[in-house]
């Protein structure tokens, strides 16, 4: 895994911003569409605010949802909430195709796991294979809504699955096979609550759902309060 440090929080979200919108140009060379994953929460807000205006030929582009909490529409708690008013709504349509998780289906967390799992098959083939997916990383380890101690970190087959309670809410999340088969890992990690989990991540500790991630094709941008204690051990004789 390739790790980017930068002095603020600001910085490491704009240079992953520059790395995601290059990736996509580079990618429509040799596809005709281009289907990624984006996390939600506070941290990636900047980095959503410079893709919306990034040189990105959006109507090739495919958004998808790494997790998303099953809370009604327009919930601050919605990961989709924040995705829509820092980049979709900015982008006045211009996106090939947004695709929300369906957390209030009628039919229950289950079936939405199986639509939504359909719709990653139709757009990014059979099994699907993304062509990026951004991560955040939580201070107990978890990534996406892959947290430590739910079954969900032991599916093998499913590409998106429902997971127990966590802090409050069960959720939707893409499951450890479809980010084993994403064609690139994009991380972006700010904080000094998040620097003792990315050094046990950056040294490939799997003993945390983040550190079980791919690395092979995986890029880490954080900045200088979340890495300290990895530039420490570095810096230490």
């Amino acid at each position: 895994m390739r790790l980017e440090i930068f002095d603020s929080p600001d910085a490491a979200s704009a240079a992953a911003a520059t790395f995601i919108a290059a990736r996509v140009r580079e990618a429509m060379v040799r596809r005709p569409r281009f289907a990624m994953a984006l996390s939600g929460g506070s941290t990636p807000v900047p980095m959503l605010d410079a893709l919306s205006v990034a040189d990105v030929p959006w109507e090739t582009v495919h958004i998808f949802q790494t997790d998303e909490r099953a809370v009604p529409l327009g919930d601050p708690d919605r990961n989709l909430t924040q995705l829509q008013r820092h980049l979709v709504d900015r982008l006045s349509g211009r996106v090939g195709g947004m695709h929300a998780m369906p957390v209030d289906d009628p039919a229950g967390l289950g079936a939405a796991a199986d639509a939504y799992g359909r719709l990653l098959r139709d757009v990014a083939g059979v099994p699907p294979a993304l062509d990026l997916v951004h991560l955040g990383l939580g201070a107990d380890g978890h990534t996406a809504s892959l947290v430590p101690g739910d079954p969900v970190l032991d599916e093998t087959v499913a590409d998106v699955a429902c997971t127990g309670p966590y802090r409050g809410h069960r959720r939707l999340t893409l499951t450890f096979p479809v980010l084993e088969r994403a064609r690139c890992i994009v991380w972006l990690v700010t904080g000094a609550t998040k620097a003792d989990v990315l050094a046990r991540v950056a040294a490939g500790d799997a003993t945390t759902p983040a550190g079980r991630v791919p690395r092979r094709n995986a890029i880490m941008f954080a900045d200088r309060a979340a890495a300290f204690v990895l530039e420490s051990s570095e810096a230490t004789p």
